[in-house]
């Protein structure tokens, strides 16, 4: 299965940020949206860096309230993996694992076209190994 596949079921909606986002404003975004992370972008299209729950946490417990006030630019990962809508998902399996990575921009001719959290993975493979259970017991059966 291809990224392309899992933002066609999932749709390509990114939540970003601008890097002048207060933190504050970014949790009430995580909130109301029920997501774990938000693009950093200037434009909705280039990738600054991002910023998840764990950032934030991280830094709370290091800055203190304080925090809360300080633009998402001072907190966020700049170096960001990015994937393409043509990489398949199980190397992307590969990548958040070994990187302890959740969520990946997708990225397309240079601009943001949609994000894959570890959830949109662990999904495609149950999906695939549920098809693939069907086909087996349909071959058991006689079916094919």
């Amino acid at each position: 299965m291809r990224i392309s596949e899992i933002l066609r079921r999932k749709g390509s909606d990114v939540a970003t940020v601008a890097p002048d986002t207060t933190v504050r404003t970014l949790l009430a975004a995580l909130a109301e949206r029920n997501i774990g992370a938000v693009v950093v972008s200037p434009d909705g299209n280039a990738i600054a860096g991002i910023v998840s729950e764990r950032d934030v946490v991280r830094s709370l417990h290091a800055r203190g309230a304080d925090l809360l006030d300080t633009p998402v630019s001072e907190i966020m990962t700049s170096d960001v993996r990015t994937c393409a809508v043509d990489d398949r998902v199980d190397g992307l399996r590969r990548i958040m694992t070994e990187h302890r990575i959740r969520h990946l921009p997708v990225v397309h001719e240079g601009r943001l076209v949609g994000i894959v959290s570890i959830g949109d993975v662990v999904k495609s493979a149950i999906s695939e190994l549920a098809t693939e259970r069907e086909h087996l017991v349909e071959y058991l059966q006689g079916r094919y």
